[in-house]
This record gives C-alpha cells, sequence and structure tokens, in this order.
C-alpha cells in the first residue's frame, strides 16, 4: 500500500508561525523532503529544523539554477521541468516502499509554491495531504502594520515579472494590491508605481516575520534589485470608517 504524501505549508520566516497540525505532522513522517538553493540549507528546513530529527530521512533538492536564468529562456522551461520529474520520481520510490513523506514549503503550498509542481506529478496516483501555512504577504502585512482590505475592497496579487505597462495598467485597476518576485524586477516595479502616483502609498516589506527583516516606504528604497523574500503592500481604503 503506498503511504501519503504530506505537503505542509511552514509559514513565512518565523518558526513560532507553524501551525500546531504541521509541526505534529512534521515530526511524525519518516521521510522530510524540501527544496534548497546548491549549498544552502533551505529556507523551508530552517524554519521547521526544530521538528526535525536525526533519525529523518531528509531527501534535498537542490534547484538547477533560480534567478540565474530569465523565465524567458526556452531553456528554463524544459530544465525545470526534468527537475520536478526528477524530485517527484524520489518521493514516489518513498511512498512505494510504504513510507510516508512530509515536503515543506515556505509560506503556504499553493500560493506560488514550488511543492505544487510536485503535487501535479503525484496526487494522481498517491495519497497526498495538504496542511496550508501562514503565506508571506500576510506575514509581511502584519509585520508592517498594514490593514490591507476594507469592506468589499479587492486585493490583487501582481508578480513582479510582468512587463512595466501590464504592471501599471494592472496597479490602475487594483484597490490593495500586492507585488510579489521583486528580485531583479525592482527598477521596472519602480518606474510602474510613480507611472500611477502609487509610489508614495507603496510598502517595501523584506524578509517579514524573519530576525533580519526590513520594513519601510516604498520611496525610500533605491536599491536597483531586491532578495527573493521582498514584496511591496499597497493598502486600500484610507483613513477610518
Amino acid at each position: 500500500m503506498s503511504a501519503t504524501l504530506r505537503v505542509i505549508g511552514v509559514g513565512p520566516g518565523d518558526p513560532e508561525l507553524i501551525t500546531l497540525k504541521a509541526a505534529r505532522a512534521i515530526a511524525a513522517a519518516p521521510v522530510i523532503a524540501y527544496f534548497c538553493k546548491t549549498g544552502k540549507p533551505g529556507h523551508a528546513r530552517t524554519i521547521a529544523a526544530a521538528h526535525i530529527a536525526p533519525a529523518h530521512t531528509e531527501l534535498r533538492f537542490e534547484y538547477p539554477f533560480t534567478t540565474e536564468r530569465e523565465v524567458t529562456d526556452h531553456r528554463y522551461a524544459i530544465d525545470m521541468a526534468a527537475f520536478y520529474e526528477s524530485s517527484a520520481g524520489t518521493i514516489a520510490a518513498h511512498l512505494n516502499d510504504g513510507r510516508d513523506v512530509a515536503l515543506l514549503c515556505e509560506g503556504d503550498p499553493f500560493f506560488y509554491g514550488s511543492s505544487m509542481y510536485l503535487f501535479d506529478r503525484l496526487a494522481r496516483v498517491h495519497a497526498t495531504d495538504i496542511i496550508p501555512g501562514v503565506t508571506g504577504m500576510s506575514g509581511c502585512w502584519t509585520r508592517a502594520h498594514t490593514p490591507m482590505t476594507h469592506g468589499d475592497d479587492i486585493l490583487t496579487v501582481l508578480p513582479g515579472t510582468l512587463d512595466e505597462d501590464t504592471l501599471a495598467a494592472r496597479l490602475r485597476e487594483g484597490e490593495a494590491t500586492v507585488i510579489m518576485k521583486l528580485g531583479r524586477n525592482l527598477t521596472k516595479i519602480r518606474a510602474a508605481l510613480a507611472r500611477t502616483g502609487l509610489a508614495e502609498r507603496a510598502i517595501y516589506v523584506e524578509r517579514g516575520t524573519m530576525s533580519d527583516e526590513v520594513i519601510r516606504p516604498f520611496a525610500e528604497v533605491s536599491a536597483d534589485r531586491a532578495p527573493y523574500f521582498a514584496l511591496v503592500l499597497i493598502p486600500g481604503r484610507q483613513g477610518t470608517r
């Protein structure tokens, strides 16, 4: 009988934001899987460290590249698909041998999480269980003390990888907006915010809920690029109600 794959959201960075259910599932699973950059411990693994014991079997899935290759490069999708296929195959071997696997994911697994790509490949033939987590954007706006949506405000989430014209158009349509995937897109995002008159309202949050978090008005950010764990918040309705 095949075992169960548990895809577990471990939250945005603060280890105390792991849910009780996630902590129990991590401790109980004989096999722990997680993504990481080459030579790095893995952010999700670091968050969950207190619940991982020496007896656990650990599966490190090292990305073949992260920001070194543009998503528009035709090789990006091909090579990433091969990486996810290989990772899914490794997990499947453990499941077929009767060992439950806990696949860790920063934030929430189904919100821009790499774990979705393994879920897509494994859920069709293996029992799966999803444990939600606190999203990165939720952690960031609470740490910034910034209420985002009031009443019937509409929340829009934009990837910074969009071109400047599309970003500007979407920003004009939005009421409350979160811009993710800043990285090397920061200059383009700055231009789109300036075009829409939203730069003064925007808040920059870097590594929200982590010990080295940075929170400041976006207008004070002069860098040309941002780290992976950074986003921009544009709150909705202004003033008290």
